[in-house]
């Protein structure tokens, strides 16, 4: 089902495997688009399960063959300052789940430096980053509200100078590194992923406020220069108001 909010565009499935396979056409589909129009797909990445099953479907062979994989660059949205390796590292997840299992080279996957902490990492990711906007931008949504690490808060939330910064988090792992809203507000495109019934509650009050132009949350505060996007599962699609139909699909 398909249904507007504001500037967003918000699309339900049945489960989390139907979102998972949907949101990878829709990556390829902004990748192509990205691909006729300039020499790159600049695509940052996001950390948590859902984001996970999308890695995972955007590997499987129907749509490993039609990606141009050697054009694509990586970014990360925000990353946890812990070691790479560490379990806890959205650079690992999505590694194992992606990265690491298709033909992308090592050079276009920007990993965030987290062993040189946090304040000194963010500084050289956004140098690494530059000014050139992301094609597509993968978020998610906590419990709180809060978006990348972007915690409800929290002083990045001011921040509308910098794309990156160091910023603290109310739960381990404590220091982050994250995108801005401003990294955020220019991209071309940002797609939220989000499944399961506890965040459904939360789902319908940020669509709330992007729908009335109230951002309390720091979700509802990503308004993106180009189309903004939710996919979510039934569960947590659950609370949502009925909406207006979309103009069309981005």
């Amino acid at each position: 089902m398909n249904r507007g909010f504001g500037p967003a565009l918000v699309r339900s499935f049945s489960d989390a495997r139907e979102l998972a396979q949907a949101a990878a056409a829709y990556v390829a589909r902004q990748a192509e688009r990205a691909l006729a129009e300039r020499d790159g797909f600049r695509i940052a990445l996001a950390g948590g399960s859902t984001p996970k099953a999308l890695y995972a479907a955007l590997a499987e062979p129907g749509i490993l063959a039609r990606v141009a994989w050697s054009r694509w660059q990586i970014w990360f949205s925000d990353e946890r300052v812990v070691p790479a390796e560490d379990a806890a590292s959205n650079y690992r997840m999505a590694y194992e789940a992606l990265l690491g299992r298709v033909p992308i080279p090592k050079g276009a996957i920007h990993r965030v430096q987290t062993e040189l902490g946090a304040e000194r990492a963010a500084e050289l990711y956004e140098l690494e980053l530059g000014a050139d906007p992301c094609d597509l931008v993968l978020l998610g949504i906590g419990d709180d509200g809060h978006t990348a690490s972007l915690f409800p808060g929290s002083p990045a939330l001011l921040e509308d100078r910098r794309r990156v910064v160091a910023a603290p988090s109310p739960v381990a792992p404590l220091e982050r590194v994250t995108f801005t809203f401003r990294a955020l507000n220019e991209a071309r495109a940002v797609l939220f992923l989000i499944s399961g019934a506890t965040k459904a509650e939360r789902v319908a009050e940020v669509l709330s406020e992007l729908a009335a132009d109230r951002p309390l949350l720091p979700a509802s505060r990503v308004r993106p220069r180009g189309s903004l996007c939710f996919y979510l599962d039934a569960a947590a699609a659950a609370r949502l108001p009925a909406g207006t139909p979309p103009e069309e699909e981005p």
